[in-house]
């Protein structure tokens, strides 16, 4: 289960923004995922409660925004959103294949609620 080094490294990232920001605890973390970045929310989750406890984050509330695959198609210009069903999209418009993926690939650290 990956999700443990991410939340791994998740921590360190939420500990060196602290230290900047001179707090002494963390209360909510945001983070983005998107469908295709290959992180299991519901572990991610388990495995966030896990490894804050004892951290700066041990009270912390994880709060978990799923991204949606977001394309533009090459050809036509098109901006569409897809649910992840399969992995054969084409354009909404005109059913072009060259899409550029815009969003839905990554996880982002979107925010902290940090409290001094």
């Amino acid at each position: 289960m990956h999700e443990y080094s991410i939340v791994q490294s998740l921590l360190e990232i939420i500990e060196e923004n602290a230290k900047r920001h001179n707090a002494r605890a963390i209360k909510k973390v945001v983070v983005k995922i998107g469908v295709l970045s290959g992180v299991e929310p519901h572990l991610l989750e388990i495995a966030f409660n896990t490894f804050k406890e004892g951290t700066i984050c041990k009270d912390a509330l994880l709060e978990i925004l799923i991204q949606p695959l977001v394309v533009k198609c090459k050809e036509c210009g098109a901006i569409s959103e897809f649910e992840v069903k399969n992995l054969f999209f084409e354009c909404k418009e005109c059913k072009g294949i060259d899409l550029e993926v815009l969003d839905g690939e990554e996880m982002i650290l979107m925010s902290l609620e940090m409290e001094e």
